[in-house]
């Protein structure tokens, strides 16, 4: 019934932290067997949404560390000015389309991506969390906000071509709206 009641809630955090529906599935189902075996140190006193919802991300983060081998990238020192320019057109992402961008994101840029945008942790924190340093927090968060930049830029850019069919336009937003976002299709801290 734990499952049921709350498979919604726990794969909306693991499709954000994985590259498929059936990666997250996976982090989900481990996420699942530590709520299940951990069910004893819970808190009565808190929420046990923000309970689980922390063990599913642990669970993603657990996940990008035993696939880092795969995901590493070199350091950045100067990734710490990051430019939100006004270049790219003005209207609101779709979600959907958002969470599947992100998706292709590769692993590590996705995971310091997900943790410093959407669950608001410093570049410090995420060094300790992930076992990196910050400067590769940085680089990786610069790039992953270059290569959605170019995925937006792209989508938009068919959308503008296509010969009298409807597309949805995709276009950018700054990371607090990114946050709004996320938080408006229930999907909180």
């Amino acid at each position: 019934m734990l499952y049921k009641a709350f498979y919604g809630f726990a794969m909306g955090i693991c499709l954000r932290y994985a590259g498929n529906r059936y990666e997250a599935a996976e982090i989900m189902n481990q996420g699942f067997m530590k709520v299940f075996t951990g069910l004893s140190k819970y808190e009565s006193s808190k929420p046990f949404k923000a309970w689980m919802g922390r063990i599913m991300m642990n669970t993603s983060i657990d996940y990008y560390r035993s696939n880092l081998k795969m995901a590493y990238t070199d350091e950045l020192e100067k990734a710490e000015h990051i430019s939100d320019d006004n270049e790219l057109p003005d209207k609101r992402i779709n979600y959907q389309e958002l969470l599947h961008m992100i998706q292709q994101l590769p692993h590590g840029y996705r995971t310091v991506f997900n943790l410093y945008a959407i669950e608001g942790y410093t570049h410090e924190e995420i060094g300790t969390m992930l076992n990196i340093n910050i400067g590769t927090s940085k680089s990786n968060l610069f790039k992953a906000r270059e290569k959605l930049k170019k995925m937006i830029l792209k989508a938009a850019e068919i959308s503008d071509n296509s010969n009298g069919t409807h597309q949805t336009q995709i276009v950018a937003i700054n990371a607090a709206q990114l946050h709004l976002s996320f938080l408006n299709n229930g999907i909180r801290r």
